[in-house]
């Protein structure tokens, strides 16, 4: 038997939009939900992206100011100790192949697409929710959101709702 407590809730925060930003909350929300570990996504600022209606299936992917993108480096034949140029990542077209490199290598991998993760965490019971500031910051409606999105909560209730949870910042 392990010496550690077992983790029975996760309460995660996706305060980051891009597509490369989203994936780990989304991930870690699934991977508790496989292992019946209570889970909630609280999308804050730049991470209500993923969540909004008209944007949810067109996130992309940041190349200028990326420095991890060395990371792709190898899906281009190049070694991944290789740096990419963040000049490159200015160029017209840069962010949308780099877009298409990611989404292509996640198919691979029959990792779903952002619309069809939310709908899986959903209905495996995990709870997604928006911050009321940010909400209101970006002129945002409850009906601008995808239909999994359980409610827009303020700070203070996301709080009441994660106790007991440990916290996990993206």
């Amino acid at each position: 038997m392990s010496e550690y407590e077992p983790i029975k809730k996760v309460s995660i925060i996706c305060a980051k939009g891009g597509l490369d930003e989203v994936y780990p909350a989304l991930i870690m929300a699934n991977g508790a939900r496989m292992d019946g570990i209570e889970a909630s996504i609280f999308f804050t600022f730049f991470g209500l992206n993923a969540i909004m209606k008209k944007m949810v299936d067109n996130l992309k992917v940041a190349t200028v100011g990326n420095a991890a993108l060395n990371m792709a480096m190898p899906m281009m034949k190049f070694p991944i100790t290789m740096p990419f140029p963040t000049l490159m990542g200015a160029l017209p077209g840069v962010s949308s192949l780099a877009t298409w490199m990611m989404k292509n290598e996640m198919e691979k991998l029959d990792v779903p697409p952002v619309s069809e993760f939310l709908e899986m965490i959903s209905d495996a019971g995990g709870e997604l929710y928006a911050c009321k500031l940010a909400m209101d910051m970006f002129k945002l409606k409850k009906d601008d959101l995808v239909d999994e999105i359980q409610d827009v909560l303020t700070v203070g209730e996301f709080y009441e709702k994660s106790a007991g949870a440990q916290i996990i910042f993206t």
